[in-house]
């Protein structure tokens, strides 16, 4: 599983308590702790939160799967986090589970808690839907990003047949799995017209070990449609929201030993659209 892959999540100031009540929860812990952005570490994997304000809010277009081993742990968690939550499917049985449900929890994350024969390191997956214009989609979106990433693959494809109960459109993906530099993702379309979409308000943070790295994501991922944003943001040509850090910037803005230096390149970066090294470091330097 690769910890360089994670997701962000947008809080309106109450980012620190989701992340007190989803340690608790999962048994995790917190690994930064600072006013704006929060690391999580839940089962071995990386989460981020940014107290951010109200710009964004996050929806079920990425939801995170949680795949557990039995029964007991399906109802545990179930409980947990559909305390002042809204339940958006029952947990019951259905044809891809024995026992499943979908909720949105309190802070506005929507969880799939979902029984598994099938074992995972990655206990946690974000599960892109693909709906509105990007309807039928989801394959495309696959090989885009399995082709954009190294050591990505396409794990498994069920596609709509014709006639289906849910009256999608026939080879639609109904549900795949799909990994990219080994870290896993689900993604389906769905042809429901729901009030939502893609958004800031869930993102995908990478974080890259130099420029030829940074450079190559940024310009594959901006390319057929997609738009940057700022401070390493940019959205694909799905309106997925992605973060290409180069480790390199959280290093020189960590330099608590030089924190006039640090500051300089923390407003170096506000500029920036694509982060450029060599310009963090020059700023640093100056």
């Amino acid at each position: 599983m690769n910890n360089n892959i994670f997701p962000c999540l947008w809080f309106n100031g109450n980012g620190k308590e989701a992340a007190d009540f989803y340690c608790e929860t999962f048994g995790g812990k917190i690994t930064a702790d600072t006013p704006v952005v929060l690391n999580l570490e839940l089962f071995g994997q990386k989460l981020m939160f940014l107290n951010a304000g109200p710009q964004f809010e996050k929806n079920a277009s990425i939801s995170f799967m949680f795949i557990c081993d039995t029964e007991d742990e399906v109802q545990k968690y179930w409980e947990k986090l559909s305390q002042n939550g809204t339940v958006l499917m029952d947990l019951g049985e259905y044809p891809w589970s024995k026992k499943y449900g979908w909720v949105r929890d309190q802070f506005g994350v929507t969880w799939q808690i979902n029984l598994s024969d099938k074992k995972s390191e990655q206990k946690i997956i974000p599960t892109l839907m693909f709906i509105h214009h990007n309807n039928g989609k989801a394959q495309k979106a696959m090989d885009f990003y399995t082709s954009v990433f190294p050591d990505s693959k396409i794990a498994g494809v069920l596609k709509y047949g014709e006639g289906n109960e849910s009256h999608e459109i026939a080879q639609n993906v109904q549900h795949a799995h799909f990994e990219i530099d080994g870290y896993s993702l689900f993604c389906m379309d769905n042809s429901y017209d729901h009030q939502f979409d893609f958004n800031e308000g869930i993102s995908m943070v990478v974080m890259t070990e130099d420029q030829i790295q940074t450079d190559h994501l940024w310009d594959s991922l901006i390319a057929d449609g997609g738009r940057p944003s700022m401070c390493g943001w940019l959205k694909d040509q799905f309106g997925v929201s992605w973060q290409i850090v180069p480790k390199r910037l959280l290093e020189l803005m960590n330099d608590f030993d030089h924190p006039q230096k640090a500051q300089k390149v923390v407003e170096a970066m506000m500029g920036m659209q694509k982060i450029e090294i060599s310009d963090l470091e020059n700023a640093y330097n100056s």
